[in-house]
């Protein structure tokens, strides 16, 4: 992948759908962020479509599917598989991984596994789909081992379409997304590269603090237009945090068309732009000098 071919990466994109038509997550799940999202026509694409619609864009995405079997008792997209397919396109796109907390020790191996024989640039996290709070000591092996290798975890962070109108929320606890959560992971951790995802609704001055504060906390825009940012973020993003800011979609709930049409007519100041756009992430992801 050479990031100077590149006009943005997208480091927040979902594999939906498995090669042999498994699903991510529960239908009444999938039908829920649907709606949330107002995306009830959306498809769910497969690998290598994603990766046509960013090569013809010139684009490339970070991509990942989450691993919540333990809360949902739905078998996730086999993380080899999604690597395998990531592989098969790599001039636009570069695998995360996820691992359930709960499978404890047996986790962590997988991760020097997926990392070292199989490629993966990223680890996953969905604290409230995956019932777990992201500062549980059972986490710690499994972040543990991601810092020794240097590479990124991100965590979602807000509000959650994903069950989002289902009766108790499908079970979706949300307050495992507060970002002050992922605070004290990256106390533990001070080497491990942190995305906070999402404006983290209605923890959006919590995840800015965080991320000022701690030198290795990142922030990534994914799941809503930009033209809906608070407007404490777009100053943030403006300033202080400019070299810690990702452009993300979203994608497929969340086109990219729309997300850069909407970024397009926000605020920002020329020089930021590229920055959020493309070499933020190429820093963080390894693909750019520092």
């Amino acid at each position: 992948m050479n990031p100077d071919e590149l006009v943005a990466i997208d480091v927040h994109t979902h594999a939906e759908i498995s090669s042999n038509g498994h699903p991510s997550l529960p239908p009444a799940l999938l039908e829920a962020s649907a709606g949330y999202f107002k995306a009830h026509d959306h498809r769910q694409p497969t690998i290598a479509e994603m990766a046509a619609y960013y090569r013809e864009r010139a684009m490339a995405a970070v991509v990942f599917t989450v691993d919540a079997e333990h809360a949902t008792g739905h078998p996730p997209i086999a993380n080899d598989e999604v690597a395998a397919a990531c592989a098969e396109h790599a001039d636009v796109l570069i695998p995360f991984a996820s691992l359930d907390p709960w499978r404890g020790r047996a986790a962590a191996r997988h991760v020097r596994r997926l990392v070292n024989e199989h490629g993966v640039r990223g680890f996953k996290f969905h604290p409230s789909l995956q019932g777990f709070s992201p500062n549980d000591r059972m986490a710690y092996p499994l972040y543990e081992a991601i810092e020794e290798l240097g590479v990124p975890a991100l965590f979602h962070t807000g509000q959650t379409g994903i069950g989002a109108g289902v009766p108790g929320g499908g079970g979706i606890r949300l307050g495992y997304s507060n970002p002050m959560l992922v605070d004290d992971v990256a106390v533990d951790f001070p080497e491990l590269r942190i995305i906070l995802a999402h404006p983290s609704f209605p923890w959006q001055d919590e995840a800015l603090a965080v991320a000022t504060h701690k030198p290795h906390v990142y922030i990534d825009l994914s799941g809503w237009s930009p033209k809906y940012f608070p407007p404490q973020l777009v100053r943030y993003a403006n300033s202080l945090l400019k070299r810690k800011v990702l452009f993300g979609s979203d994608y497929p709930v969340i086109t990219p068309d729309r997300w850069l049409a909407d970024f397009e007519a926000l605020d920002m100041k020329p020089e930021v732009r590229p920055l959020i756009l493309k070499e933020n992430a190429a820093r963080l992801l390894g693909l750019a000098k520092d």
